[in-house]
């Protein structure tokens, strides 16, 4: 599917919906991973993440563009637009929009342990879980100021 026929789409389901015309830009955007899709008050555009197209088929999008449009039709009407006001949560309810997106497979996969690396002490063989890599020759051991040794997750130490 691409921009044109997403525009189409999201044309229908606002008039079919909410029955109000959506008068302007839906696009795809494919850096939209944690969520789903976006409305911008400033521009009032839409955009939609074609990987939960991809992953989860057309109902799930469809879901995800009302919600989008839930936004949109607020907005516009002056009334309360954002996800805890009470009009909003009325009209998601109203039209069947989903209030949460699915979580992406491989974002969930990787979401089981965030950690990349390990920090062992030399000394008390205490052990730092971290995110990110970092220079071990400007820390110390927290415990007993030991030594320590970087060791990426995948590798077990010597």
């Amino acid at each position: 599917m691409n921009n044109e026929e997403l525009q189409r789409w999201v044309e229908r389901i606002s008039l079919q919906y909410f029955g109000r015309p959506f008068l302007h830009k839906a696009s795809f955007n494919a850096r939209l991973k944690a969520t789903g899709g976006r409305y911008f008050t400033k521009s009032h555009d839409i955009e939609i993440s074609p990987h939960q197209l991809e992953a989860f088929g057309v109902e799930e999008t469809e879901k995800i563009i009302k919600h989008e449009l839930c936004h949109y039709h607020l907005h516009l009407l002056n009334r309360g637009y954002r996800h805890r006001d009470h009009d909003f949560k009325q009209l998601l309810a109203h039209v069947g929009g989903s209030r949460y997106c699915k979580s992406l497979p491989e974002r969930s996969e990787r979401s089981g342990n965030p950690y990349r690396y390990v920090l062992h002490c030399l000394s008390c063989k205490h052990q730092y879980f971290r995110k990110r890599k970092m220079d071990v020759q400007k820390y110390r051991c927290g415990k007993c100021n030991g030594k320590l040794m970087l060791v990426p997750l995948d590798k077990e130490p010597r």
